[in-house]
């Protein structure tokens, strides 16, 4: 990070995401990693103490002379509150600055509840696990918020929602003000499942595919290390792609044709059914296939065969390093990644998955939650919002 010639110094922001991403230094190491003098080290440093972000404490291991201290990132300085916010389940959790859970919680709603109804409860679920937690006096940086369809996160708003009835355009800022006026960070959930991939624990790849086999299906595009958005931020929109194998089939968004009407977890359940099967989830179907059920693991098989199929092409275009399957199916893995690998290596070129690795998510059932959580540290905890706070 050493600063060039000419170029305009390491800001305070700057300081403190190199602190945050080393854990600890001490001054003369951050003098030499950015170019910055002496004085100005401990000009930035001073900002950063005063806002309660670094800590200055533990002595470093003597070299001679005056003894060294460690910079540390002061993990501990506040929180960020997330909500994982899906069709028929929210998971709730506070962390710490470095990502560390400190509470969770999950709440069951039923399938269509609208915000009116369903945010109220999200906020005093995050104000109890505060208390929890014993942080109901901390500092709230940030609360990280991801749903189920395409948004915008100018106003704060789902601007496209095929599954959620009635939150297109509603903002979702105002039923926090009475727990926070930090900022609210609205993301869709794959993105945020994609995000979490890259966060410390995930992936090292830098082009992956991240597939959200749930209720829903959805695609996280990571390309070059960066998250693909889209000219409309709706990259990723994967489930209601068309397909021959579901032409006529009703969709929930209300068309026909849909891969979702064949193989979303919602269509399982559907079907499993049709087949006398008292199921009400796909976590349900996930249950009865894990244990032994024959016509359950036959169903999950299918529904990756379809999605196989039709990520093909996406594999063929993009050409990931690997493909990352998360959300409730891969709580069947085997059965349905067997059914999944099946029709895409059949279907995508040989170049395109010589050698593509599919693979589980990193971080399971939490990685709305983990993922809601990063975007908001990275938003909150940025060099230019740091640098903000220190100037206000």
């Amino acid at each position: 990070m050493t600063t060039p010639r000419n170029a305009t110094p390491p800001t305070a922001g700057e300081v403190y995401a190199l602190i945050r991403a080393r854990g600890r230094l001490t001054r003369s190491e951050v003098g030499r990693l950015t170019g910055l003098s002496r004085t100005a080290v401990a000009a930035r440093v001073s900002a950063l103490i005063a806002l309660g972000l670094v800590d200055e404490s533990a002595p470093a291991p003597s070299t001679g002379g005056r003894p060294a201290t460690y910079l540390s990132f002061a993990a501990d300085a506040g929180v960020v509150l997330a909500a994982a916010v899906g069709r028929s389940r929210t998971q709730l959790a506070v962390y710490d600055l470095a990502g560390r859970t400190l509470a969770a919680s999950t709440l069951d709603q039923e399938p269509g509840v609208g915000p009116d109804d369903l945010m109220p409860d999200v906020v005093k679920g995050l104000d109890a696990l505060l208390a929890e937690c014993g942080r109901a006096d901390a500092r709230i940086f940030g609360v990280g918020l991801s749903l189920p369809g395409t948004v915008d996160q100018g106003r704060g708003a789902v601007s496209d929602s095929p599954v959620m009835s009635g939150w297109d355009g509603v903002p979702l800022r105002p039923y926090f003000a009475e727990l926070t006026d930090a900022p609210i960070i609205l993301d869709n959930d794959v993105n945020v499942i994609a995000g979490a991939e890259r966060a410390p624990g995930g992936s090292d790849l830098d082009d992956l595919l991240v597939l959200k086999a749930s209720t829903g299906l959805g695609l996280g595009i990571i390309a070059g290390g960066v998250l693909q958005r889209g000219a409309t931020a709706a990259a990723g929109e994967f489930g209601h792609n068309k397909v021959a194998a579901a032409a006529g089939i009703p969709c929930r968004c209300g068309d026909v044709g849909c891969v979702e009407a064949i193989a979303g977890g919602w269509a399982v359940v559907r079907d499993l059914r049709r087949a006398g099967r008292p199921v009400a989830h796909v976590r349900d179907v996930v249950e009865l296939a894990n244990a032994g059920d024959a016509e359950a693991r036959r169903m999950i098989r299918d529904s990756g065969r379809h999605v196989g199929a039709a990520l093909a092409s996406a594999v063929n275009l993009l050409n990931p390093a690997a493909l990352v399957i998360s959300g409730d199916l891969a709580g069947a893995y085997d059965v349905y990644v067997a059914g999944l690998r099946e029709t895409l290596y059949r279907d995508a070129t040989a170049l395109a998955t010589r050698e593509l690795q599919v693979v589980p998510g990193a971080f399971g059932d939490q990685a709305g939650l983990i993922g809601s959580a990063a975007v908001a540290l990275d938003r909150v905890l940025s060099p230019a919002a740091i640098d903000a706070a220190a100037l206000s």
